[in-house]
């Protein structure tokens, strides 16, 4: 027992952080002002004003040292909530288990948290460990060892250009290698997410993580399923965003991490071409994230449950069930098993719905009925949805093509695409379907009696 707190001893008195934080110049750390948000400074140059601490921090000084856009800027000082949110016109403290203030520019949002203390045995947990409640404010070292991993623990001062590291978290990043701050097992147990955060963040880099991390995730795996499905929701959509979303995935699936996630999963990449399909999703929608473009989430999680949507229909249309109504209980029952562990917000679901809908719609080209599908707010994105599907060898390319190149034209093109359908030799396969059987025009009541 003595041998061990000597242990414990030693190692905290020869750990980076009891030796003090280094101090990174620009030269060393690579990170060119230019690229900063002008009011993410702007926040740091008016705390510092009023006499308060002020850094950027965590991931967007991270992805700077290694060279990729920020997708947003966080500020960490030492002033409280209450403080922070007077200096500012536009200030909105939010937060439950940990308040923090939002600090409103335009579009752009500086999210802006008070340092915070390590955890103590007087903060709420849940019964595994969970931490509920978390506003206890501490020194920027204390926040530092707070901070989940090495690389998200580095402070950027815009006035010095130094960035200060307490735990070597610019040496890692340079090994792209993701390391907790503290015992793994128990950090995990505070917030199982981060679990998905370290398969997020060694993927992004395209880097590992520390064996010591990483040993504790495959026991631990279980704990995802307490985390609330709304912060799941947000976790998985920063995973399928990241740029590397088909690694993430398979790791998510090697640590057994998916099952919290994405319970159809498994059955979507076993099924013939499932996997297919999926791989052909991300790797469009990590092209767009890496070239900069916007991402749909309800486009996205719209392919990643196809596969099992179309299974189902497929079943219940060969037990009976009409075409368009099979395809309705297909979807329903899909999205109602994901939103049990995954809370698919309601706008994004709906939009999943009308993209999965008009799908049938495509196989039959009739003059009416192309332009109401036009005038459908989702017809461009069931149109690129289509062109997957074709990828995939599940729908005719050429015909596929004819609807993108529809959905591309402008008002004249799409009339005179039409207009040549309509005098080409229809196609028997878009022509069938029922048909409507024509009344028989009513006769005068005079030739009524007559006969």
């Amino acid at each position: 027992m003595i041998t061990d707190t000597i242990k414990k001893f030693v190692s905290r008195l020869f750990s980076p952080a009891a030796r003090g934080p280094q101090r990174i110049t620009s030269d060393k750390h690579g990170i060119d002002r230019r690229n900063v948000s002008r009011h993410a400074i702007k926040v740091c140059e008016v705390l510092r004003q009023h006499g308060y601490q002020a850094y950027i921090v965590g991931g967007a000084v991270r992805d700077l040292i290694v060279g990729l856009e920020p997708k947003d800027f966080d500020v960490a000082t030492n002033a409280t909530p209450e403080q922070i949110r007077p200096l500012f016109r536009r200030a909105r403290i939010i937060g439950r288990r940990f308040q923090l203030v939002h600090v409103v520019f335009g579009q752009e949002i500086i999210e802006t948290s008070t340092f915070r203390a390590p955890a103590s045995q007087d903060q709420e947990t849940d019964e595994h460990g969970r931490i509920l409640r978390d506003n206890v404010f501490g020194s920027q070292e204390q926040d530092a060892a707070r901070r989940d991993f090495t690389m998200n623990a580095l402070y950027y001062d815009p006035h010095t250009e130094e960035v200060i590291d307490y735990h070597q978290g610019v040496h890692d990043l340079k090994k792209r290698q993701v390391r907790m701050i503290g015992d793994p097992a128990t950090r995990y147990r505070e917030d199982p997410v981060r679990m998905l955060r370290a398969v997020r963040f060694a993927a992004k880099l395209n880097g590992s993580i520390d064996p010591a991390a990483r040993q504790p995730i495959e026991t631990m795996a279980s704990l995802i399923e307490n985390v609330p499905a709304s912060r799941l929701f947000d976790e998985m959509l920063k995973l399928l965003t990241c740029g590397h979303a088909m690694d993430c995935l398979r790791q998510l699936r090697a640590d057994g991490l998916h099952h919290g996630l994405l319970p159809l999963l498994d059955v979507v990449l076993e099924q013939p071409g499932g996997e297919r399909f999926v791989e052909l999703a991300l790797e469009r929608t990590d092209s767009r994230v890496r070239a900069g473009k916007s991402i749909s989430p309800s486009f996205l999680f719209a392919a990643l449950l196809w596969q099992q949507v179309e299974s189902r229909w497929k079943q219940l249309r060969e037990r009976g069930e009409h075409n368009i109504p099979a395809l309705v209980q297909a979807a329903d029952s899909v999205l109602d098993e994901q939103t049990e562990k995954l809370a698919i917000q309601r706008r994004f679901s709906s939009d999943m719905r009308e993209i999965w809908f008009m799908q049938p719609r495509f196989e039959r080209r009739m003059g009416k009925t192309i332009y109401r599908m036009i005038e459908q707010p989702r017809f461009r994105a069931a149109c690129d949805f289509l062109q997957l599907r074709a990828a995939a060898g599940e729908f005719d390319s050429v015909l596929a093509q004819w609807w993108m190149d529809l959905a591309n034209g402008n008002d004249a093109t799409r009339a005179d695409m039409i207009e040549e359908l309509a005098h080409l030799p229809r196609d028997p396969a878009e022509s069938s379907g029922p048909r409507k059987r024509r009344r028989r025009p009513r006769r005068p009541a005079a030739q009524r009696d007559q006969a």
